[in-house]
C-alpha cells in the first residue's frame, strides 16, 4: 500500500521541485500541430503493456473467490432461514426504519469530523463541507477490495482543495486508527455476549492495549513522523497535540453509539429494547466495524461484519431475526454511502461556486 501511495507522493514532489521542467515539456508542444520533427525521440515505439505477474493474478482470483463465496454462504443462509427473515422484514415498521436510516446518516456524517481535526492538525484546515466531500466520496473506495482504493481516492480529493497527498493521507490513517481504537473501546459493551458465543472474535482486543497506548501524543507523533519519512515528505510542523487525539476518539465513540442506536431501534421493533440491549447493540456495531476494517480485502467488510453483528444479536434474539437485522443494516449503510457522499459532493458544489476559487498552497 504505502509503495503506490508514495508512488503519488513522489510524483507531487517532482512536480512542485521542478516547475520549470514541466514549462519547458509543456512548451515543446507549442507550434503547428501538424508539423512534427523527425527525430529519433519521435519515432513510433511499440508500447508495452505491464505484464501482471503471477502472485498477483493468483492474490486476485483468490479475492474474487472468496467474495462469490462469502455471498453463496450468505445466500444459503438466507434460503434456509427465509422464513423468519422474511416475517422479521414485514413486522419492521416504517417509522422504525426512518428514525434508523437517520442514525446512520448521523454517523456517517460525523466520520468527516474527525478527518477534518486530524488534518487541521497537520497544519492543513479544511472547511467542514469540503472534508465531507473528500471523507464521504473517498470513502466509496472500501467497495473495492483493499483500503488502498478510499485513501488514493480521499489523497486526490483533498489535492483539489490545496492539501497535499502526504498530509491528506497522514490523515486518513489517523482517523481511521482512532476509529479502530474508539470502536474497540465501545465494544467492550459486548464483551459478555462474546464471552457467552463465538469465543474466536476475542482476538480483535488484542489491538486494544496497543491503540490505547498510541493515544499519547508522543508516541503517535513518532509513528506519524516515521511514515511521513517513508514517504520521504517534511516532518510535521509540530507534535500532534493531545486535544485533536481526544477530540478524534470522542467523535469516534459518537460514531458508533449513533449506529448502535441504529441496530437497537431495529431490534426494539421486534421485541427486543431496552438499555441492555441497547449497550449491547453499540459495543457489537463498533466491533463489526473493525473487523469491517481488518477484512479489508473484502468489499466493505463483507461477511465479516455480519458475523460480528449476528453472533452478538443471537444472545437476544432468534438467528433468523439476527440475520434479518444484520442484512437491513447493510442495505441502510450502502444506500447512505451513497446518498451521503452525493449529499456532500452536491453541497460543496453548490457552496464553492459563490466563493472565489482557492489556489492550491503546496506547503500544506
Amino acid at each position: 500500500m504505502l509503495r503506490r501511495i508514495e508512488t503519488g507522493v513522489n510524483n507531487e514532489d517532482a512536480a512542485e521541485a521542478h516547475p520549470a521542467d514541466a514549462d519547458a515539456s509543456a512548451g515543446e508542444t507549442v507550434g503547428d500541430p501538424m508539423t512534427v520533427p523527425a527525430t529519433q525521440d519521435t519515432q513510433a515505439t511499440p508500447e508495452t503493456t505491464p505484464q501482471r505477474t503471477t502472485k498477483a493474478i493468483v492474490v486476485a482470483w483468490t479475492r474474487r473467490l472468496l467474495v462469490l463465496a462469502l455471498v453463496a454462504y450468505a445466500g444459503y443462509q438466507l434460503y434456509t432461514q427465509w422464513h423468519e427473515v422474511s416475517k422479521t422484514l414485514l413486522a419492521l415498521p416504517w417509522p422504525t426504519l426512518a428514525a434508523s436510516f437517520l442514525c446512520v446518516f448521523i454517523g456517517m456524517f460525523l466520520g468527516p469530523v474527525v478527518w477534518q481535526t486530524m488534518l487541521s492538525d497537520l497544519g492543513a484546515p479544511v472547511k467542514i463541507r469540503d472534508a465531507a466531500k473528500i471523507y464521504l466520496v473517498g470513502q466509496l473506495g472500501k467497495y473495492v477490495p483493499g483500503s488502498v482504493v478510499a485513501f488514493l481516492m480521499q489523497m486526490e480529493l483533498a489535492k483539489a482543495v490545496g492539501v497535499n497527498r502526504a498530509r491528506s493521507f497522514t490523515a486518513s490513517l489517523l482517523a481511521a486508527g482512532l476509529a479502530v481504537v474508539a470502536s474497540l473501546i465501545a465494544g467492550i459493551a459486548a464483551l459478555p455476549a462474546f464471552f457467552r458465543g463465538n469465543h474466536e472474535l476475542l482476538w480483535l482486543f488484542v489491538m486494544l492495549p496497543i491503540g490505547l497506548a498510541f493515544l499519547h501524543p508522543k508516541l503517535l507523533t513518532w509513528l506519524v513522523s516515521r511514515v511521513l519519512r517513508l514517504l520521504r515528505r517534511p516532518s510535521l510542523p509540530h507534535p500532534i497535540r493531545g486535544t485533536a487525539i481526544a477530540k478524534g476518539t470522542g467523535v469516534s465513540l459518537g460514531v458508533y453509539v449513533a449506529f448502535g442506536v441504529h441496530m437497537n431501534l431495529l431490534a426494539g421493533a421486534l421485541g427486543h429494547g431496552g438499555f441492555a440491549t441497547l449497550v449491547l447493540c453499540i459495543g457489537a456495531m463498533s466491533l463489526a466495524m473493525t473487523a469491517s476494517i481488518v477484512s479489508c480485502f473484502l468489499p466493505s467488510g463483507i461477511g465479516a461484519r455480519e458475523l460480528v453483528i449476528v453472533t452478538a444479536l443471537t444472545t437476544v434474539m432468534p438467528y433468523g431475526q439476527a440475520l434479518a437485522l444484520a442484512v437491513v443494516s447493510r442495505l441502510m449503510f450502502v444506500i447512505g454511502d451513497l446518498a451521503s457522499a452525493g449529499g456532500a459532493a452536491l453541497f460543496a458544489y453548490l457552496r464553492n461556486r459563490r466563493e472565489p476559487a482557492m489556489v492550491p498552497d503546496p506547503a500544506r
